[in-house]
């Protein structure tokens, strides 16, 4: 089926859309809810504001993506890699840091070997 060019909200439930493409859509004030997108691709995407609760993004890629000013709460990162990114600014606090790395080092090591110089 081909919608093109609709000016109007639409609702869409207990459907299968499986394989289906958007492109050049103006989305604002969507609300997704209880939606399994897995393997779905968002590519030059605007999400800014956008909230995402009690969402399942195990194993989702983030390329090229502008998280600056995100506020990250109540999630788990455990066995993340985050590579050739800016983290200027970034702050962390109130995390478990067990096994945590940067460049290689354990961070709990490095917080360790700071104490000890101040």
């Amino acid at each position: 089926m081909d919608l093109n060019e609709l000016r109007e909200p639409i609702t869409v439930t207990d459907s299968d859309l499986t394989g289906s493409s958007f492109s050049g859509v103006a989305m604002r004030d969507v609300r997704f809810e209880e939606t399994r997108m897995s393997a779905a691709r968002f590519d030059h995407i605007d999400l800014s504001g956008a909230i995402f609760a009690r969402s399942k993004l195990a194993g989702a890629r983030f390329a090229n993506a502008d998280l600056s000013g995100a506020h990250i709460e109540n999630v788990t990162l455990a066995d993340a890699t985050i590579q050739n990114a800016s983290l200027a600014g970034v702050a962390i606090s109130d995390c478990d840091l067990t096994g945590m790395r940067i460049d290689g080092h354990l961070v709990s090591d490095l917080i360790a070997a700071y104490r000890k110089t101040v």
